[in-house]
């Protein structure tokens, strides 16, 4: 697959991962949060397992990649859910927006230190527009961002140790698809976080006992289409295109949850709000590399016409 088709499903994937932020806020409001968490993953990560096994493309693992994806496992699913959760509960939504937009610069700046990514002039503009459009769509939505807490500190551990683990993914890359590394690193981790669901929330498996179709039609598409396909689509990206890359879409969330929130919980969108997603679409353009692209093949032409 070319880098534009990569785009293409990055973009698509960005918008599943919209739309999955409305079906979370109803989800978290009827089951218990970790132990809901918990078992979507696991059924994510079943779900990914079975397609490989379907396809013919389920193997063992050897002990070196398992190694791999326990250490993804530990990084992506349990502690990024498991600050996020704990960090969303005690700080303002705002905040929490804010802090998540941080995301690709943080993968932008392991990858540059871990894996000897060039960090070009077009690309750092890029982040940085992102970030800022980000902020945009959030103050406009709250017109202001409260003081640091606690909640915060947590909220940018999940985003940081996200971003170390595109690290290990790009690393395990070269010996392990990353459709298998997302099935076991989905189930392994979901292992943990229903482990400390118990000690959390001692309640939560009664809290699953919930008989309502609709929410359960939520859950099995926010497990099967958001976790399951989105985070191996992503992790794929991030396999052929690099963490930092593939992190500059990650600027898309805010916008596509705002459209998403505004079709099915009808909140208001506002003008801020939509100036802000032109400072996302440029960072994307910029930060993934397209306009260093059209700059070489612009500058090569000159020189080969010299």
């Amino acid at each position: 697959m070319n880098k534009y088709k990569i785009y293409g499903v990055l973009v698509f994937v960005m918008l599943l991962w919209g739309v999955n932020v409305v079906a979370l806020k109803l989800l978290v409001g009827a089951f218990a949060p970790v132990t809901m968490t918990a078992f979507r993953i696991l059924f994510a990560g079943i779900a990914v397992l079975v397609f490989l096994k379907i396809t013919k493309s389920l193997r063992k693992i050897t002990l070196k990649e398992l190694l791999f994806i326990t250490m993804v496992g530990f990084f992506n699913v349990v502690c990024h859910h498991f600050f996020l959760s704990t960090g969303l509960k005690e700080t303002s939504a705002s905040n929490g927006a804010l802090i998540l937009g941080l995301s690709p610069i943080l993968t932008t700046i392991c990858a540059v230190f871990f894996l000897g990514t060039r960090l070009t002039f077009f690309r750092f503009i890029g982040v940085v527009s992102g970030f800022s459009g980000v902020a945009f769509i959030v103050l406009a939505g709250s017109g202001a961002v409260t003081g640091g807490t606690k909640g915060d500190l947590f909220v940018f551990l999940s985003i940081l140790t996200q971003a170390i683990s595109y690290v290990f993914i790009r690393r395990a890359s070269t010996t392990l698809d990353a459709r298998l590394m997302t099935g076991w690193m989905l189930v392994t981790g979901s292992a943990f976080l229903l482990g400390i669901s118990f000690i959390l929330e001692p309640n939560g498996l009664q809290t699953m006992a919930q008989t309502r179709v609709d929410l359960w039609l939520l859950f099995l598409g926010s497990a099967l289409l958001a976790t399951a396909f989105g985070h191996m689509v992503y992790n794929q990206a991030v396999q052929h295109i690099g963490p930092a890359e593939s992190s500059i879409f990650v600027n898309l969330n805010p916008f596509f949850a705002l459209v998403s929130s505004a079709i099915f919980l009808k909140e208001e969108i506002q003008a801020a709000q939509l100036f802000g997603f032109l400072f996302i679409v440029a960072g994307v353009l910029l930060g993934s590399g397209l306009i260093d692209k059209w700059f070489n093949q612009k500058k090569n032409t000159i020189h080969s016409h010299v």
